[in-house]
């Protein structure tokens, strides 16, 4: 995911600031809410970038929103409230993930199955696929597609490793008709 310019500033100064006070997983844990929060809810970017409200009404809400949140991140946000930069909070937050992910090692992985995976089968896909790209570890979020017919689609950054039975039949459809067209 392309992430602006200014969110990868106010991300990189966040990350400095985390690594400085040894706070990365607990940024890196209070940035996942943020996110959550700013795409579940978009009148919240509304809100934050609506003239008629004072800055200092918006940073306010802001601080009362996450009031559970470390004094850094609340300080980051209030500066981007400042700036008029609230839009790119969620960008801000999504780009500190992938700096945090990077540092430890680690990446997101969707995993498209008919049904959902029981805790043994993601550990076994972890295990198999971080060892696979050289990771330390791999954090995997489970999505059921009913369409798949059976077996697993997995989306690691911008790797798609289809073991699906569509994907099966898909290939072997192309390799007769390629074998048809010859």
């Amino acid at each position: 995911m392309s992430h602006s310019v200014v969110a990868n500033r106010y991300a990189v100064a966040l990350f400095q600031l985390g690594q400085e006070k040894s706070l990365l997983a607990t940024l890196e844990e209070e940035l996942r809410v943020v996110r959550e929060v700013f795409e579940t809810n978009s009148n919240i970017t509304t809100f934050l970038n609506h003239p008629a409200v004072s800055t200092e009404q918006k940073k306010a809400i802001v601080k009362d929103a996450f009031q559970h949140a470390s004094k850094e991140l609340i300080n980051t946000l209030s500066l981007m409230i400042d700036r008029r930069r609230a839009e790119e909070i969620p960008a801000m937050a999504s780009a500190f993930v992938g700096m945090v992910n990077e540092f430890n090692g680690v990446q997101e992985a969707e995993v498209y199955s008919v049904r959902e995976l029981s805790d043994d089968e993601k550990e076994s896909l972890q295990k198999v696929f971080a060892e696979k790209l050289g990771l330390n570890a791999l954090r995997i979020q489970n999505i059921v597609d009913t369409s798949l017919l059976g077996g697993l689609k997995l989306k690691i950054g911008n790797r798609i490793y289809d073991g699906s039975v569509s994907g099966k039949l898909e290939r072997i459809e192309r390799n007769l008709v390629s074998v048809n067209n010859r």
